[in-house]
């Protein structure tokens, strides 16, 4: 059985990921910050929850301590982030970017380092990274693609780090299977229902690496359609 944790999975792609990775046969931890939504999500997924808030060393030691309590851990999905404001980018401030790169880039930190010794004793380790086509210098500078519209520094930024983070970690990780993943512009809260895709087709990238079982590539950038140019 292969047991997997998804941060920030009381709503969304990280819920949708949480629902068919269970479909599949995964034994899946809900991270979530709010306890309350946490819970009734877990519930409702037939899934277990655990506390998490990514930008909190207490609170990702006591998840650690939980998971491997519970018989431990094989795949780990870094999926929660922050929009940050939507603000006019002359009103936007070095606390704002503070504030975005703590959850989107330096929670996933934390995680890896936290969750590795744990992800070690795996047969199968793995670590997703949910990234996005917004952090792709590829995708921006292409005007056919929708990402080359949006004009969103701090969080467009912190997403380029994730997918960075992603080949550093995995030279640094040879053992584990670290990949990147990027959702596409699907309909979720986080753009107000905008994107043109299912959150099933959103999270197509994120279940097909959490499901390799150890094996495939690793440090690599991917997409619904394979690997994609970053």
């Amino acid at each position: 059985m292969t047991t997997t944790l998804i941060t920030g999975a009381n709503k969304g792609l990280g819920y949708e990921t949480a629902r068919r990775l269970i479909e599949a046969g995964h034994t899946v931890w809900v991270g979530s910050r709010d306890p309350e939504r946490g819970r009734r999500a877990a519930d409702a997924l037939g899934a277990r929850f655990v506390q998490l808030d990514v930008t909190s060393d207490s609170s990702v030691a006591a998840a650690v301590s939980t998971i491997a309590g519970d018989g431990g851990l094989d795949v780990l999905i870094n999926n929660a982030g922050i929009s940050g404001p939507m603000a006019p980018i002359p009103e936007l401030t070095a606390d704002d970017a503070t504030a975005v790169y703590a959850t989107n880039v330096v929670g996933i930190v934390r995680m890896i380092q936290a969750f590795v010794p744990l992800l070690e004793r795996s047969e199968a380790p793995t670590i997703v990274n949910v990234t996005s086509g917004l952090g792709s210098f590829d995708a921006v500078h292409d005007s056919s693609r929708v990402e080359s519209q949006v004009v969103a520094p701090l969080y467009t930024s912190s997403k380029s780090a994730v997918t960075m983070l992603t080949v550093q970690f995995a030279k640094a990780y040879p053992a584990i299977r670290i990949n990147a993943a990027d959702p596409g512009y699907t309909a979720t809260d986080f753009n107000g229902n905008s994107g043109h895709q299912t959150v099933q087709e959103g999270t197509d990238a994120v279940v097909e690496l959490a499901t390799r079982g150890g094996s495939g590539p690793t440090g690599t950038f991917v997409d619904r359609s394979g690997v994609a140019p970053f």
